[in-house]
């Protein structure tokens, strides 16, 4: 969440307007300087150390070797407060590559550390260390930490906390609702029988779609609805009766968005994406992989089990998904923590909208607002329309080809098909190239698209298959450091129209509007939002729908914009602003850290 500026908290000092001028110009001189000394006093540095590995866990009476960090599925939990500063050394001990992404972390100057392999760094090899080091400054709530090579973040992921400054802030929405007694992190995930690299791999290979998980999991277990092989895998939640906990919800999925819904009570939004949001009521969330939400719930029902649960919300048509259901039980027995139960009845089961409902899913993301009035740029500097979507690549001479009719499928931004490098990453040829080192070209071009290379009909039921074919390549857009940008994020109907979870990486963003159709700015304008939209990372544009972003350009460096279903990335659905230095040492990228990976 934006960190709450201007709310009032019990450390904040009152001042009247008529005592002012009673104020002599040097103690409010002082007041200012020790207010500002008391939060980097506050300030902490946090080291943490990853050991990714392999352990052994079983998950529908299968015991599996997964990749962990830690030997912990889901990952360790990293708590901090605002202002704090990380230190992660992650020492790879697996046999895959991996790299670490801080989901959602704005990384000023510091793209080193974002972690999507071979756009700001080279991966970890086996038996190799990489340590990421960045402060979380002006952000607040629920963020999320994941791996960032192929799909190790099936199994390699956690949660990052991100609290108020002790003693100088207080979470703004206790003003609004009863504060929070206990915070409970909810990481909705993915399971595969088989191991995932492989399945994305054999996918690879022939260009088919990749096989779908074979279970839903809320903290890594997916609940007791699964047979006997699952009725102890089941995460449990004790509660005590009257009390208000904060859930704090994180998609984690590899490819599924999710309908969440508690049995027999109300959840009331207080944060999105780590932004403070209106407080807003309702049963059910819809929460896009990389998203997060946090929740607060008053446990006032009569004593007894409630079961939490997820099911996928597919919006594409004709296309195979995972049709089970997670739980999770909330059991208001002896308190968090305690042990005890307080019945032993079969727990209430919520009612979940069907998979494809597109109205609940719309009606709960156009229904956030942000908390405060939003700080939009003053003009905009950079209009951008790129259409989003799925493709499919001919099959050439002696390839495998596995998609529909002998083809590949492929995925688009502005029909680019985004193509990773393998020898430096990108953040590291730009970086280079303004050393004077002429290796950027070789890497990357900056020459992406500010528009779709053709208009048509971007959500008609037959859309031409001529334009089906996008143009594999790895380039990037540029913008100038302090630059107001918009986007229009336009899905499409080729092959088939789908919810796509779109994530910037080194921003966060104003979700302005968002419809369905195709975009028209004379007439979808008027409805922007400019008064108190949302600030996400993630935005869920909607199935043969739009939406409308915009943000300032004020972090040097290379920064992802890709689809979060992994499957979608997996076939180009990415591009990469790279946002040129500003004046200054303050407005520019920092130089690489000693230990940077080698490809």
């Amino acid at each position: 969440m934006q960190a709450a500026s201007g709310m009032p908290s019990s450390s904040s000092i009152s001042m009247s307007p008529s005592s002012l001028p009673l104020m002599s110009t040097t103690t409010l001189l002082c007041l200012v300087l020790c207010s500002s000394l008391l939060q980097l006093a506050l300030a902490k540095e946090q080291y943490h150390e990853f050991v990714v590995q392999e352990a052994s866990v079983t998950r529908l009476c299968r015991q599996r070797s997964i990749m962990t960090v830690n030997g912990q599925f889901p990952g360790p939990t990293v708590e901090m407060s605002e202002g704090d500063s990380l230190i992660v050394r992650v020492i790879n001990r697996g046999r895959y590559n991996v790299t670490v992404h801080w989901h959602g972390v704005r990384q000023m100057r510091t793209g080193w550390a974002d972690g999507p392999e071979y756009v700001t760094q080279c991966p970890i090899r086996p038996g190799g260390s990489y340590t990421y080091r960045f402060t979380v400054a002006g952000q607040e709530g629920t963020l999320w930490w994941h791996a960032h090579s192929s799909w190790l973040r099936a199994t390699v992921y956690g949660a990052l906390i991100i609290r108020p400054r002790a003693g100088v802030a207080a979470y703004p929405f206790n003003y609004f609702n009863p504060p929070a007694k206990e915070e409970i992190p909810i990481l909705l995930g993915e399971w595969w029988d088989m191991n995932p690299i492989d399945v994305v791999r054999t996918a690879t290979r022939t260009g088919a779609a990749p096989n779908v998980s074979d279970a839903l999991t809320v903290n890594g277990q997916p609940g007791d609805l699964y047979g006997s092989c699952s009725s102890k895998d089941t995460a449990t939640f004790a509660v005590k009766s009257g009390e208000t906990n904060l859930l704090r919800f994180i998609n984690a999925a590899l490819n599924t968005e999710l309908f969440v819904s508690l049995a027999g009570h109300t959840m009331t939004v207080v944060g999105a994406d780590a932004s403070y949001t209106k407080p807003y009521s309702t049963t059910v969330l819809m929460i896009a992989p990389g998203q997060t939400t946090d929740v607060l719930v008053t446990f006032d029902q009569p004593p007894g089990k409630y079961y939490l649960a997820a099911r996928a919300y597919a919006s594409a048509q004709g296309v195979p998904f995972d049709t089970t259901t997670t739980t999770a039980i909330f059991d208001y027995g002896v308190g968090v923590g305690g042990g005890g139960s307080s019945s032993t009845t079969t727990p209430a089961m919520p009612t979940l909208p069907a998979y494809n409902d597109t109205a609940a899913a719309t009606a709960f993301t156009t229904s956030l607002r942000g908390l405060r009035k939003a700080e939009l740029p003053s003009k905009v500097d950079e209009s951008l329309f790129f259409t989003v979507g799925v493709g499919l690549f001919n099959c050439s001479a002696g390839q495998s080809c596995g998609g529909p009719n002998n083809t590949r499928f492929a995925a688009s931004i502005n029909n680019v098909s985004f193509v990773l490098p393998s020898t430096v990453s990108i953040l590291q040829a730009h970086y280079s190239s303004q050393g004077g080192a002429e290796q950027q070209g070789s890497v990357f071009t900056a020459d992406f698209p500010a528009n779709p290379p053709v208009q048509f009909d971007y959500t008609a039921q037959n859309v031409s298959r001529a334009l089906w074919q996008p143009v594999p390549g790895t380039k990037v857009y540029k913008l100038k450091y302090g630059a107001g940008v918009q986007v229009v994020l336009q899905g499409t109907n080729i092959f088939a129209g789908e919810n796509h979870p779109i994530h910037i990486h080194g921003y966060d963003f104003y979700v302005l509007a968002q419809g369905f159709g195709n975009f028209d700015a004379a007439k979808d304008s008027l409805s922007f939002n400019l008064d108190d939209p949302p600030m996400r990372n993630t935005v869920a544009v909607p199935v043969n729908g739009w939406a409308v972003i915009r943000f300032v350009a004020d972090n040097p460096g290379v920064w992802l914009m890709h689809c979060h279903l992994d499957v979608h990335i997996t076939w180009g659905l990415a591009m990469a602003f790279l946002v040129e230095d500003g004046v200054g040492e303050l407005q520019s990228l920092q130089a690489p850290p000693p230990d940077l990976p080698i490809c």
